[in-house]
């Protein structure tokens, strides 16, 4: 059987020569009678050994683990770790701070695994203190586990970038990164790493039930770095948002939407997020989901929190505070003050700030752009300059914005030549003449 395709029921229906390992002193006497209490036992009557003797067994796993080279032998004991791990987390306390893995994918996705469940359930250490009171004597044990979480993140990291396994390398880093960014350290790695990047393809709206928890893991993950601040500035300047906001207008499955929407309150204040949530209709999307019938409290409670944030951004945010943002971004649109005559009359001063810094931009556009969309209305909008400020002709030749349009002519894009014809137009003839023409 392929490796890759073993599930933990088959591998426990194997039968392990423990007799054979204490002959050759690979395992104790000791180990060996808890083992054979231990195997081949109701679930029931194991956890009642664990509540009675669980580190005496944790020790034998790890002997063994430790000890052992023998694939199926490692594959069963990692079984029953993940076994009893799986009924009852609280269960990773019992561990030391380190488990590394070895071998076929069986053996890293389930070590992977424990190592997540192990870490998440360690105590905290709090100024020199563990969480629960107890003095940390060991900076060794400290830099221990940092270097177990670094060679961790490390191996997630190159599964999303090239899977072990086709189907199950990715959603096992996942889930692991969905338990381990909890941890601060785990959080500054994973940066570091150019690990945001990775995630950021998995959002999308999914439609299977295995997709589904993917997705929900992956914004799981999105919403753990939405607390810190390095992960926001990368996110910030990622495709991030627009994907969330799909996902969340698209999904019906309660928890997906839940995670989203406490991801968007987190985000909103910060960078310049609150200002790109309401370029993409997010306030009629909350509106919309407001609507429908949610039994989640917290979920509720989110959409009204991320509502009235919206509607507090929408207040303090100028209608140019929005323009300069959307040229910032390079990411041009038909909004409707590109051709508010009232816009422009408004706000065609406050152009000049910083020696023309937004207009400087939008000329540089012409040239970086690829989106024949941003670069229609950027034509347009530099025939709006024109048309409203009574120096816009000079300013725009002294910017050599001239050739730039004039090379956009010829465009394949009729859109792009449409509103550079009319940008040259306008720069011909001046405001005085050019007030007729039309788009």
């Amino acid at each position: 059987m392929d490796q890759a395709e073993l599930n933990t029921e088959q591998v426990l229906k194997r039968d392990i020569p423990w007799e054979t390992y204490m002959t050759t002193k690979l395992i104790s006497g000791t180990s060996l009678q808890l083992l054979r209490r231990y195997d081949n036992r109701p679930e029931s009557y194991r956890a009642q050994l664990l509540d009675d003797d669980g580190p005496a067994y944790v020790r034998v796993f790890v002997s063994i683990l430790r000890d052992i080279y023998k694939e199926e032998t490692v594959e069963y004991v990692l079984a029953l770790v993940d076994e009893m791990l799986t009924a009852n987390p609280k269960r990773a306390r019992l561990f030391h701070d380190k488990l590394l893995w070895k071998g076929n994918w069986f053996i890293q996705e389930k070590s992977c695994k424990i190592v997540a469940l192990i870490v998440s359930a360690r105590p905290k250490i709090q100024d020199g203190n563990i969480a629960n009171g107890e003095a940390s004597n060991s900076k060794k044990k400290s830099t221990s586990i940092d270097d177990v979480l670094q060679g961790l993140v490390d191996w997630l990291c190159e599964q999303l970038k090239k899977p072990s396994h086709p189907s199950r390398g990715v959603p096992t880093a996942i889930s692991c990164l969905a338990t381990l960014l909890k941890e601060p350290m785990v959080r500054s790695s994973f940066v570091q790493a150019d690990g945001v990047k990775l995630l950021v393809p998995l959002i999308s709206p999914a439609s299977t039930q295995q997709s589904i928890q993917l997705l929900y893991e992956t914004c799981l993950c999105v919403w753990l770095l939405s607390y810190y601040e390095p992960a926001v500035e990368y996110l910030a300047t990622s495709r991030a948002l627009p994907r969330l906001i799909d996902v969340v207008k698209s999904s019906t499955k309660e928890k997906v939407v839940r995670v989203v929407v406490l991801t968007l309150r987190n985000l909103l204040s910060k960078a310049a997020f609150g200002a790109q949530m309401i370029d993409l209709g997010l306030p009629q999307i909350v509106q919309s989901l407001k609507a429908q019938a949610w039994s989640d409290e917290d979920l509720l409670e989110a959409l009204n929190q991320l509502e009235e944030g919206l509607k507090d951004k929408i207040k303090k945010l100028s209608s140019f505070d929005k323009y300069k943002q959307e040229v910032l971004l390079g990411q041009l649109d038909w909004s409707p003050m590109h051709k508010d005559n009232l816009f422009w009359r408004d706000n065609i001063k406050n152009f000049e700030e910083n020696d023309f810094q937004i207009l400087r931009v939008l000329i540089t556009i012409l040239d970086t752009s690829n989106d024949p969309r941003t670069l229609a209305v950027a034509c347009y909008d530099l025939s709006q300059f024109i048309q409203h400020h009574p120096a816009g002709r000079i300013i725009v030749t002294d910017l050599k914005a001239k050739e730039r349009v004039m090379k956009l002519m010829n465009h394949e894009n009729p859109e792009v030549t449409k509103n550079a014809l009319l940008c040259i137009q306008r720069l011909f003839l001046g405001a005085k003449y050019a007030s007729f023409l039309q788009v």
